[in-house]
């Protein structure tokens, strides 16, 4: 008799171990996939006619699209914390890039992370490509290479950067350089200058002879390296070489490519797969900023060949073939896993940190309130419980994608500034969405601190009552270019500011919720 039923007890605990192991290969996996500095529009599905991104098109069409989604902060560093966190910039205190790494002269990202709490529910979290935060949070991921050669953490300063450098040795050996190339500050290799690089037409040498600065933005190009040997598809491999070896846990990946960020230097076959010739300028490109807030932003008054109908081309034109490399690369990824069989039980997210001016009112790079550096892109798929072709015209920001993963993973809910979109996926939530905010506050009340979007107008103010700066408002929908500030020297101004004040208490709204400082100088300041 005790025989029997010693074995009955051990098909009881057999069957309970195998339970129990059904249900930890049904939890559902997550591939965050995001880019650096890719605006809206970067995308053929949003109506891009010269671009084309089949494969992030699709994975827009197998799950859910926001149309309207905006990053919280037009800045690496204060953005991607953002997203880590669930958190508003000024409660992460992520204020600005220089914050990021090592920062410790106050408080700084005292939340967790969504991989931290992640992994304490059993995930395995590694992480690929840029970082660009604070690194005390990283000690969750699991990667098999932490440094590079050199020894620098592959989340520290530079760290994509060096461990794609020993990657390169043996594949790409440094060529001297010809007429017209400079060296790529990035990978070290030669490439072919643009007539829109600040040093085109110079020597190495005059190059250092002239002491010269030379930032990533000033970088136009042909990359001179094999297309397999780029940054990009560094950063896909090793981001398909954690699939194959994790595909037998529970994980999560994140895939954060480079690009299309500064330097705009694609390889072949991209450098030429829109030519610079057939790009069209920005409508905005001549805008003469005489009522904008923005008229001296980002160098502006310095740089005048982004303002150039001609120049500009080549910015565009770059530009487009580091999304369609990124494209292809994506491509890739949901191809192995398909392969895998990963995909049914994959949450796949892809979004950007925020976007790039490209020209637009003649500027560069981002760190405004423009649709062309706030407006990103961002879709969710996960089969079965994310219709495919789901279009979400609701106001959202990235400050959101940290509740919405702890929800689509089966976790509890965890205190944030965020909402989770399932809501608005599945159409239950009828108030989020009904307006969205991105602030930057790290430079004072010299720029505008706060911009606020509702029913297709957009205000731009900043924070105190005292503030020299311009108001702005403008009615995307009849102006999408925003080149008539509605407010500022308007002669007109009064008849828009039932509109203004309409769009101010909302913003109120959402200083209040998050406990913010500014507050009252938000209420105080004078919009008309």
């Amino acid at each position: 008799m005790k025989k029997y039923v010693l074995v009955s007890f051990s098909l009881i605990v057999l069957m309970n171990l195998l339970s129990f192991s059904a249900n930890a290969q049904q939890k559902k996996n997550l591939l965050f996939i995001m880019t650096d500095q890719q605006r809206y529009d970067a995308l053929s599905i949003a109506g891009n006619t010269v671009l084309e991104t089949p494969n992030l098109d699709r994975l827009a069409q197998q799950g859910a699209w926001f149309r309207n989604a905006y990053t919280p902060c037009a800045v690496c560093a204060p953005a991607r914390s953002s997203i880590l966190t669930g958190c508003t910039v000024e409660n992460t205190g992520m204020r600005r890039n220089d914050r990021a790494y090592y920062y410790d002269e106050e408080e700084v990202m005292t939340m967790p992370t969504f991989d931290e709490i992640l992994k304490e529910a059993g995930y395995t979290c590694e992480y690929y490509g840029k970082w660009h935060s604070l690194s005390s949070h990283t000690a969750v991921y699991t990667n098999p290479k932490q440094a590079a050669k050199n020894g620098k953490s592959v989340f520290g300063h530079g760290g994509q950067r060096y461990v794609h450098l020993d990657y390169l040795e043996g594949k790409e050996p440094i060529k001297e350089l010809k007429p017209g190339e400079l060296y790529d500050t990035m990978t070290k290799r030669p490439y072919s200058t643009d007539p829109l690089d600040k040093h085109h037409g110079m020597t190495d040498a005059e190059l250092k002879a002239s002491g010269e600065r030379f930032p990533q933005c000033d970088m136009h190009g042909d990359l001179l390296i094999h297309k397999d040997n780029s940054l990009t598809a560094f950063q896909a491999k090793e981001t398909i070489e954690a699939l194959e070896r994790l595909k037998d846990e529970s994980f999560s990946i994140t895939c954060s490519f480079h690009f299309p960020h500064a330097p705009m230097l694609p390889p072949e076959p991209y450098y030429s797969m829109y030519p610079a010739e057939d790009m069209i300028a920005p409508a905005s490109i001549s805008d003469d900023m005489a009522n904008s807030p923005y008229r001296a932003a980002n160098g502006r008054l310095d740089n005048p060949e982004y303002s150039d109908q001609e120049e500009i081309k080549y910015m565009i034109s770059n530009y487009y073939g580091l999304v369609k490399e990124i494209d292809d690369w994506v491509g890739v990824i949901l191809e192995k896993l398909d392969e895998l069989g990963l995909a049914e039980n994959t949450l796949v997210i892809f979004t950007s940190d925020h976007g790039e001016m490209l020209g637009s009112h003649g500027l560069r790079e981002k760190n405004i309130f423009y649709e062309e550096s706030a407006h990103i892109p961002l879709m969710i798929r996960l089969p079965g419980e994310i219709e495919s072709k789901t279009a979400v015209d609701g106001y959202v920001s990235s400050v959101d994608l940290f509740a919405t993963i702890l929800d689509y993973m089966d976790m509890e809910e965890h205190p944030s500034d965020g909402i989770s979109l399932r809501g608005l996926v599945e159409g239950f939530d009828t108030d989020h969405g009904e307006y969205v905010v991105t602030e930057w506050n790290y430079r004072g009340d010299i720029a505008p601190n706060y911009m606020i979007v509702k029913d297709g107008w957009k205000l731009m103010i900043p924070y105190s009552k005292s503030s020299s700066v311009i108001n702005a408002m403008y009615d995307l929908g009849n102006d999408p270019h925003e080149m008539n500030n509605l407010l500022g020297s308007n002669p007109e101004r009064d008849l828009y500011e039932e509109r203004a004040e309409e769009l101010r208490s909302c913003l109120l709204e959402w200083l209040e919720k998050n406990n913010s400082k500014h507050y009252k100088g938000v209420q105080e300041r004078v919009l008309i």
